[in-house]
């Protein structure tokens, strides 16, 4: 295996616990603000072409609703989200996560491969 391939992330679960959190509370809460207002992509805005994290609050906003269909079909990595932030809400013992480069780098490009496809890019 090359080097490069072994490399981590490392992760401070207390800015993930400071995030995930309110990610979790605007997913409830957006569906209720006047005008239902949501985060437009710059990269899609500016170039037509979504980005990896494209339809991210969507599904998010879908999956603390338990509404998987849409939450799948917005972006299934919201939902791998809501899983992660719960379960580091939920276990505070926990101070640092290392993650695998190299899945990182293979989920934005399944993202991007499924956010192409959902926008009928091929």
């Amino acid at each position: 295996m090359l080097p490069a391939t072994r490399a981590k992330l490392e992760i401070d679960l207390s800015v993930a616990r400071r995030l995930g959190a309110p990610m979790l509370g605007l997913g409830l809460l957006l569906p209720h603000l006047p005008g239902h207002p949501g985060l437009p992509c710059p990269l899609r805005t500016m170039t037509g072409v979504p980005c990896p994290f494209c339809g991210m609050t969507t599904s998010v906003e879908a999956g603390v609703h338990l509404d998987w269909r849409g939450a799948i079909s917005a972006n299934p990595f919201g939902l791998v989200l809501i899983v992660v932030s719960v379960i580091v809400l939920i276990r505070p013992a926990w101070r640092r996560l290392a993650i695998p480069v190299s899945l990182l780098v293979a989920a934005a490009m399944t993202s991007e491969l499924w956010e192409l496809h959902r926008f009928k890019f091929f």
